[in-house]
């Protein structure tokens, strides 16, 4: 089996290591990769994965690639080349992709529809409204007297959600993103939803258009700073699983959340076939959707993928095919934590080129993977090329000694600059089940 990965962050540093432990999987190439990409073997035959220097958003020259060396399923990993439709474009050309096609998308690429079918389907939610004009935008914000989530309604790298605390915040979130258009056409429209008071878990469910798959939970932890201060990030760090859901919780989540969005797709005509990763709110009235994405999270995929029994290449291809219902997800019982190393100034500029030392010194340490997000390889080392740089993974029998394993991995690690939270997991530790 030939395999092309899309992407070149920590996700798809995640995914191409497990599908490179698959026995069916004798090539794989990963568009546009890094450096630890480039560093995988696969199990079957140890032959090298392949980094190919194509743009995870040039679907032409993605098509290019895969037309030559038609590879027997593409793993769509960044959010962006399915809201561009590469899946459909890979269709149309007797490629088989998986990921949800541009329709699909929808649920990540647009926060109104998914609002809106949110409230179609009566799935539960926070109050919300959609608008394109700022004195509507405050009038709704005002009744919740300012405490609101205004959000861009496309994609916008992890930063298009502000959170308000009263309405001067309001007034100024969405004068920013509806007036000032700082997020461009992504802010066009906008979403204000109520402020829900809670305990905030990610979910992932695989789909083949017809099945869901609830994985086990995991929590990230989204701000800069420990203490969940300073500006939104695309992820710090993440955890699995979490205390906070229980069995039952699993089970009203799959019942309130899950049965009736597969019912809204069925009723709309919508064929999901990928990853569906809905953020949820822990209220006092039940798990509440924020927001759904269409993808594997990221940093979650980097403590889902090492608990996964599973061949991750047999799971794709069924959900990708429509033959998911049969089969089981297995899970290890043991709990992983990630750590997020990142850039000095990321969210905001950063600097690369900085020589990354001590990646050796940290894999050689047991139940630890340096998963690899913004490296490139130089002519001296491994070097940074993006704001998350690595998500530094352990697991172990509990949560407080995978979190020891990570951050001893974290110590060993060094480049100018480099900043992570120091308090990836406190929730659970501070405050262990519900």
């Amino acid at each position: 089996m030939k395999i092309l990965v899309i992407g070149g962050g920590g996700r798809e540093h995640a995914l191409v290591w497990k599908l490179a432990q698959s026995a069916h999987v004798t090539r794989m190439w990963c568009a546009p990769g890094n450096a630890g990409i480039a560093d995988e073997r696969l199990a079957r035959n140890h032959a090298p994965v392949e980094c190919v220097p194509t743009g995870a958003e040039d679907l032409e020259g993605l098509l290019a690639f895969a037309r030559e060396q038609r590879p027997d399923l593409t793993v769509v990993g960044p959010d962006n080349p399915l809201a561009l439709g590469v899946v459909d474009q890979f269709a149309a050309e007797g490629l088989r992709a998986w990921g949800p096609t541009q329709q699909a998308a929808r649920f990540e690429s647009s926060k109104a529809f998914a609002q809106e079918f949110m409230e179609r389907h009566h799935i539960p939610a926070p109050k919300g409204g959609v608008f394109t004009d700022a004195r509507a935008a405050s009038r709704f914000a005002a009744t919740f007297g300012g405490r609101c989530a205004v959000k861009a309604d496309g994609l916008a790298l992890g930063k298009g959600v502000l959170i308000c605390r009263d309405m001067a915040q309001a007034d100024s979130a969405i004068e920013d993103l509806l007036v000032n258009r700082t997020l461009g056409p992504a802010g066009a429209r906008i979403v204000i939803q109520e402020l829900l008071e809670g305990t905030e878990v990610s979910l992932h469910a695989l789909c083949d258009g017809r099945t869901a798959k609830l994985f086990p939970t995991s929590q990230d932890h989204k701000r800069a700073r420990d203490q969940d201060q300073g500006p939104n990030t695309g992820g710090m760090g993440t955890y699995s699983p979490t205390p906070f859901l229980t069995d039952a919780h699993l089970g009203m989540a799959y019942r309130d959340i899950l049965e009736p969005w597969l019912r809204g797709c069925a009723a709309e005509g919508i064929d999901f076939r990928g990853l569906l990763y809905p953020g949820l709110m822990l209220t006092k009235d039940g798990p509440k959707v924020l927001e759904f994405n269409a993808r594997f999270g990221d940093p979650e995929t980097q403590v889902y993928l090492p608990r996964l029994e599973n061949d991750l290449a047999e799971l794709l291809e069924a959900s990708a095919t429509g033959q998911l219902g049969p089969l089981v997800l297995r899970w290890r019982d043991v709990a992983s934590v990630c750590v997020v190393m990142a850039s000095a100034g990321y969210p905001g500029p950063y600097a690369k080129g900085k020589l990354i030392t001590g990646l050796v010194e940290a894999a050689r340490l047991p139940n630890v993977k340096v998963f690899h997000a913004g490296t490139h390889r130089a002519a001296d080392g491994v070097v940074t090329s993006g704001g998350r740089v690595l998500g530094v993974t352990a697991w172990a029998a509990d949560l407080r000694q995978a979190r020891e394993a990570a951050y001893a991995a974290v110590e060993c690690i060094r480049f100018e600059g480099a900043h992570y939270r120091r308090d990836i997991g406190h929730k659970a530790l501070r405050n262990p089940g519900p």
